[in-house]
């Protein structure tokens, strides 16, 4: 039992791995077209791109986001009880509730763009991005089933690879059509007396037609992947010998059971984005502040501080997929040692990578800005810093939905998120009309509704789990380690910074500094780490290239 646990376990860390590395190489892509991407449309454009994201990331959530979940959930229960041919019988009703769900989304988004652009984000030019992005809800929806489908039978490989083709397609297509529609909108915009303002909303449309492309590539890959499998499942299907065989009517009311509470969960944990936006700029416009100034204080906080902060956050979300197919089907079992160990390991692995995370970008903020964005002004540094702090929240939070969800404990996270985002939207009003803090309200708010998702969610996971959370070696030792790590990182910096100051240029002599500062900075925090008793031999094992960090580590005698 004691092996079959472990084994359990290891193979939760291992496709969460595998998951979590795609997702982080996704986001880096993401990191890197951003730039070019934001250089040529500029924090306008970002806030025009920004706006339509939002709407089409609300919709998506509405009509499909749930729909991989859920079928990797149910998918996952059926193959473990031997019954493949009512796990396809998922897979296919599945499909047909994204075509109609994903389709009626994008349709209500292309068709309401004018009335959502100008009435409810005082945003009218975002209409052309909007309108370019509408369509992708539907590939998204039914991409979304098929990826599903394969993480239910065990394996995040095909999620994996299809999350970097549909970013390098994005990328490629992102910044080439930003750069010929940006051309176009100030050749407009010169006809119309406002060259400025049309040139980064046909830039954003490019931006958004990249998103568009790489799902239909992303789309194609999967589903030449279900092509090529369809004949070994189909043979599988023949030696299915269970007798319960499920109605598509019993296959749509358990897919409805199990995505109302997460859809609920979801639409509630993310449309805090949707708020923050349309109440930002309706209480700037109230308070006289600048719309062109808005717009750009908008168009960092998205587009340039959120971009940053979910390279380490999407990490949590991937172990948040992977886990729970494992964690259902332990749940089912009835095993609640292997329960409590996933929940454990999960954990701890999210805040190791989360806190020197939050800690770097925390002391690095301007750095990073100008390293990435060229941007070494106040208020972009300032953002960054200030906000740090939220990516340790935003992956626990996040963690801990998909924990729930393993556990089947669906209405929890609603119940949780609906409380927290009570409590964001009183604290942005008070911190907007008491205390006048503009952008850095919404950014304040948005940490406070992480950290009570944290709370509330770690409150339901030990109520119905059991699981009692550890607090040095899972929080304490990652923290302390990560503090030894920002104080070296911040000397090396500046260190630097005075050393090549009048050898190269400004530009390069930030970018040297910078990244000699991350490197060490890791290895620095890896030593601290397990100076700390925070990793054993076994757990570092878990970790992607675990046999080489365990060489290294033995070598350094940091292990024996």
């Amino acid at each position: 039992m004691g092996n079959s646990k472990k084994k359990t376990e290891s193979n939760v860390l291992v496709q969460g791995s595998i998951l979590a590395v795609a997702s982080l190489l996704s986001r880096i892509i993401g990191l890197l077209y951003n730039i070019p991407l934001t250089n040529i449309i500029g924090d306008k454009g970002n806030n025009y791109y920004a706006t339509a994201y939002d709407l089409y990331s609300m919709l998506l959530l509405i009509s499909s986001y749930s729909l991989p979940l859920a079928v990797s959930k149910l998918v996952s229960v059926r193959v473990s009880r031997g019954q493949r041919r009512n796990a396809y019988k998922v897979f296919k009703g599945a499909l047909m509730l994204a075509v109609v769900s994903g389709g009626a989304a994008s349709l209500i988004l292309y068709l309401g763009a004018g009335y959502f652009t100008t009435k409810v984000f005082l945003t009218p030019l975002s209409i052309f991005a909007l309108k370019v992005i509408a369509p992708t809800i539907f590939v998204v929806a039914v991409l979304g089933v098929v990826r599903g489908f394969f993480q239910g039978l065990g394996t995040m490989m095909p999620s994996a690879v299809s999350q970097i083709v549909e970013q390098i397609f994005n990328a490629i297509v992102s910044v080439a059509a930003a750069f010929l529609l940006y051309g176009y909108g100030e050749r407009i915009g010169a006809v119309l007396g406002n060259s400025e303002e049309y040139s980064a909303a046909y830039g954003a449309a490019g931006g958004a037609l990249g998103t568009n492309i790489g799902a239909v590539f992303a789309l194609l890959f999967v589903g030449f992947l279900f092509l090529a499998y369809k004949g070994i499942f189909k043979r599988q299907m023949r030696r299915d010998k269970s007798r319960q065989r499920e109605s598509y009517g019993d296959i749509f009311r358990v897919l409805l059971i199990t995505i109302v509470p997460v859809l609920l969960s979801t639409t509630v944990y993310n449309i805090s984005s949707i708020l923050d936006n349309s109440i930002f700029k309706h209480v700037s416009a109230l308070q006289g502040y600048d719309a062109n100034d808005v717009g750009i204080w908008w168009g960092i906080f998205v587009r340039k501080y959120k971009t940053i902060i979910n390279i380490p956050i999407s990490i949590a979300s991937a172990m948040a997929a992977s886990c729970v197919p494992s964690l259902t089907a332990a749940y089912a079992v009835k095993d609640k040692a292997a329960v409590k160990d996933q929940i454990n390991s999960s954990i701890r692995f999210i805040m190791v990578i989360a806190f020197p995370c939050a800690v770097g970008v925390g002391v690095l903020a301007s750095p990073i800005m100008q390293l990435l964005f060229h941007d070494s002004s106040a208020i972009s540094a300032g953002i960054l810093r200030s906000g740090a702090i939220a990516i340790v929240f935003y992956s626990m939070s996040t963690l801990s939905n998909g924990l729930l969800q393993g556990i089947n404990r669906m209405s929890e996270p609603v119940k949780n998120a609906v409380i927290a985002l009570v409590l964001h939207i009183v604290c942005l009003l008070v911190m907007m009309f008491g205390f006048h803090m503009d952008i850095y309200a919404v950014v304040y708010a948005n940490a406070i509704f992480a950290l009570l998702m944290c709370i509330l969610n770690a409150m339901s996971v030990k109520k119905y789990s059991g699981y009692r959370q550890e607090i040095v070696k899972t929080f304490l030792v990652p923290f302390g380690a990560s503090i030894v790590m920002g104080v070296v990182v911040y000397l090396l910096y500046f260190g630097m910074d005075l050393l090549l100051a009048d050898a190269v240029s400004g530009t390069v002599c930030n970018a040297i500094a910078t990244a000699v500062a991350i490197i060490l900075g890791a290895i620095c925090y890896f030593i601290s780490l397990l100076l700390m008793k925070g990793l054993n031999r076994e757990e570092l094992l878990r970790f992607p290239k675990g046999r080489l960090l365990v060489r290294i580590a033995v070598k350094m005698h940091l292990l024996k």
